[in-house]
């Protein structure tokens, strides 16, 4: 059966990896350097010939940096890797909390440092050469630093409680620790801008002003109750612009980018403004969270069916079974779930851009969204023609043609 259980857990590794890069060539086949009728007045030929150079970089650079992962997850499993690093965590310690601990610590410290050179590739190299990047090295050193340091704690800390909480109750742990985790998820959604964000970048509250007396003016017109408006300093790592909304209540907060007030117009912004208030007032915030916990719940009980399995384990070169080797399998045999129920909260969210949109247009103006969505993905260099099925499973967002059609400005 171990055998088996491994035969299918490489099949799922291949057959991933086969389709993404299906998936990746099809999008390679809507390139054009000919400017599309419908984007002429988006782009002129200077800025499409780049964005297209741009998509052409990306995607060479995903096939190598994807090639090579795949090597070394492959490689993983075929030289029996994760059952040395087990054998290493374990001969540190026999306690499974602090072997699960290391194990986890080594995988992902080597997994990170393995691909370094492709992030730096990636940043100081494609980024910078379009303009994009604005981080330092400093910067991004300190990022990975303080990255390590919140996966120690918050991962670390979470992993160790789930593992706990399984000695204790075994096959019906995975109620405690969805409830767990569902606990921490609502209180990420509540104080992560508080919380997370401020180590890594400044947030201000929004200066009085034209922009905010025309943010108050909209909310109090819609009944939307916003005390928190806040601008980051996105332009701190890149020129890319963004802007989103987070939390409930009186933790509800609305982030602009800077890099975004610089390029906009005040009504644009707030249209975009108007987008975000509207996923709010559709509810999208909270029943995301609640899909998301559901979704949760669901992994942990079919997870709690297989970890304690001794034919999982041995299939990864395990003679004993353990919480962390039964997790490392578990994540392969789930890939086919996951890919299904990622789809599903695609289209759920594809949907929901849709209504937010909707919402904008229909309480400040849709002439004023469709203008600022076309500076945003001119800024950002946005694919504006992606494969209908790379959309299909990979984007979260309709395109921007999409959209542009659904608000009738085209």
């Amino acid at each position: 059966m171990s055998q088996i259980l491994f035969y299918i857990i490489v099949g799922l590794i291949v057959a991933d990896f086969i389709f993404e890069r299906i998936l990746e060539y099809l999008n390679s086949t809507q390139w054009s350097d000919q400017l599309p009728e419908e984007v002429k007045d988006i782009y002129d030929d200077e800025k499409y010939r780049q964005q297209q150079a741009y998509e052409k970089v990306n995607f060479r650079f995903s096939l190598v940096s994807s090639s090579f992962s795949f090597l070394v997850i492959l490689l993983m499993f075929l030289l029996t890797g994760f059952a040395w690093v087990n054998g290493l965590a374990s001969s540190v310690s026999s306690n499974p909390i602090l072997s699960a601990l290391l194990f986890f610590g080594i995988l992902m410290l080597a997994s990170d440092l393995i691909n370094t050179p492709f992030s730096i590739y990636d940043t100081f190299v494609i980024e910078e050469k379009f303009g994009f990047n604005k981080t330092t090295p400093k910067t991004f050193v300190l990022d990975k630093l303080k990255g390590y340091l919140l996966g120690t704690i918050i991962g670390g800390g979470l992993l160790a409680l789930i593992i706990y909480i399984y000695q204790l109750t075994t096959s019906s742990f995975w109620i405690y620790a969805w409830l767990v985790v569902s606990g921490f998820s609502i209180f990420m959604v509540l104080f992560y801008s508080n919380l997370i964000v401020p180590l890594f970048n400044k947030q201000t509250p929004l200066p009085d002003g034209e922009l905010k007396s025309a943010i108050e003016s909209f909310s109090d017109k819609v009944g939307f109750k916003l005390d928190n408006i806040y601008v980051i300093d996105g332009s701190k790592r890149s020129t890319k612009a963004n802007a989103y909304f987070t939390g409930f209540g009186s933790k509800k907060r609305v982030v602009l980018y800077d890099t975004l007030i610089n390029d906009m117009t005040t009504n644009e912004l707030v249209a975009v403004l108007a987008h975000e208030i509207g996923h709010y007032k559709k509810h999208h915030v909270l029943w995301s969270l609640l899909l998301g916990i559901l979704q949760t719940g669901i992994v942990l009980f079919i997870f709690s069916l297989f970890v304690g399995s001794p034919e999982l384990s041995a299939a990864l070169g395990v003679n004993a079974p353990s919480f962390h080797i039964g997790l490392i399998g578990f994540g392969i045999l789930y890939s086919p779930i996951s890919m299904v129920t990622g789809l599903a909260m695609n289209i759920f969210s594809r949907k929901n851009e849709y209504q937010a949109d909707a919402f904008a247009a229909k309480y400040f103006d849709a002439s004023e969204l469709a203008s600022a969505l076309k500076k945003l993905s001119v800024k950002n260099l946005s694919n504006l023609r992606p494969h209908p099925a790379y959309v299909f499973f990979h984007y979260s967002h309709p395109t921007l043609l999409q959209r542009l059609n659904a608000l009738k400005i085209g």
